[in-house]
C-alpha cells in the first residue's frame, strides 16, 4: 500500500479555505491512504462551545464530507481526517475515514485534552478495526497516544495501520508512538499540524514532525516542525501480522489479562 500524510497549518475558522488547500495539495497524489491532522478544517483552539458549534457539522449533511467524497473518487484514494462532528446536542472531536463511496467509518476521540473538555463531548464509539484494501486500519486522535490501551485494543482486533490525526503541542508524542508500534507490531501514521494559533484564550504552537513508523519502531518518513509537507511512502501492511519477537514469544498471545484487573479500577 502507498500511505502518507499531509502536514499543514489550518486557518482557524475557515473551512472552505482549508478544504481548498487540502484539495489543491493532494490532487493527483498517487496513494491509497492519506492522513490529515486533527480538526483539519476548523482549527483547534476554540474560545467556547458556542464558537465550536458554529463550525461543527453533522456528517449526514456535511458539505465537507460531500466534497471530500467526490475528491476521493476523482483521485481514487482514501482520506482519514480530523473533524468537528455535531450530532443532536453533542459535539465530538472526531476522525473520519472517507473514500470514493463516501463516509466509511467514524471515531470519536475518547481522551479529551486540556480545554477540549470544556467544549467537546467525550467519544462514545468503540475502537474498531476497519478493512481497507489488503489491510486493516484503526483510528485514534492526538492525546490518545498517552494511553497504551488504545493501540493495544486496536492491535488485538487485527489492525495493521494506526491512523493518528493530531494537533500535538507536547514534544514527546512522536517518540512514544515508536514504542507503541514496537509493543504491538503495527504501522502508525501520525499526521500533525504546524503553526501557531493566537486566540482569545491564549496561544498554542504545534510541533509538526509528522511521521510514518513501521512495526519495529523505525521512522520510515518524517517532516520538520514548521513546513507544509505531503509525504507518501510504500509499505507492506501484512508485515504487521507477524507478532513473534522470538520463536517462543508472541506479543499478543503472551498477554496475561487475568492479572490486569487493576486496569478496570479507578485511580486513587
Amino acid at each position: 500500500m502507498i500511505v502518507g500524510y499531509f502536514q499543514f497549518s489550518p486557518e482557524f475558522g475557515n473551512r472552505d479555505s482549508n478544504l481548498e488547500k487540502v484539495q489543491d495539495t493532494l490532487t493527483g497524489a498517487k496513494a491509497d491512504l492519506i492522513v490529515l491532522p486533527e480538526l483539519a478544517f476548523t482549527g483547534y483552539f476554540f474560545e467556547d462551545r458556542d464558537e465550536l458549534s458554529n463550525l461543527a457539522e453533522n456528517t449526514s449533511s456535511s458539505k465537507s464530507v460531500n466534497l471530500l467524497t467526490k475528491f476521493c473518487k476523482n483521485n481514487n484514494f482514501y482520506i482519514v481526517t480530523g473533524f468537528a462532528e455535531s450530532e443532536g446536542n453533542k459535539i465530538y472531536n472526531s476522525s473520519l475515514l472517507i473514500g470514493p463511496s463516501g463516509l466509511v467509518a467514524t471515531y470519536r476521540k475518547l481522551h479529551l485534552f486540556n480545554t477540549e473538555k470544556e467544549y467537546f463531548d467525550p467519544g462514545n464509539l468503540p475502537l474498531t478495526s476497519i478493512k481497507l484494501k489488503e489491510a486493516s486500519i484503526g483510528l485514534m486522535i492526538c492525546y490518545d497516544w498517552v494511553f497504551p490501551e488504545v493501540v493495544r485494543s486496536l492491535a488485538i482486533q487485527g489492525v495493521d495501520i494506526i491512523c493518528h490525526p493530531s494537533n500535538l503541542v507536547l514534544s514527546y508524542c512522536q517518540k512514544t508512538m515508536r514504542s507503541r508500534c514496537i509493543e504491538n507490531s503495527v504501522f502508525a501514521i501520525t499526521a500533525n499540524r504546524t503553526g501557531t494559533e493566537t486566540r482569545p484564550r491564549g496561544e498554542l504552537t504545534f510541533t509538526g514532525q509528522s511521521q510514518v513508523v513501521n512495526t519495529k519502531g523505525e521512522v520510515l518518513a518524517s517532516s520538520d516542525v514548521n513546513d507544509d509537507d505531503l509525504v507518501v511512502i510504500e509499505i507492506e501492511p501484512l508485515i504487521a501480522k507477524e507478532k513473534l519477537i522470538t520463536e517462543n514469544n508472541h506479543l499478543l498471545d503472551d498477554r496475561r489479562p487475568e492479572y490486569y484487573e487493576a486496569l478496570n479500577l479507578k485511580y486513587k
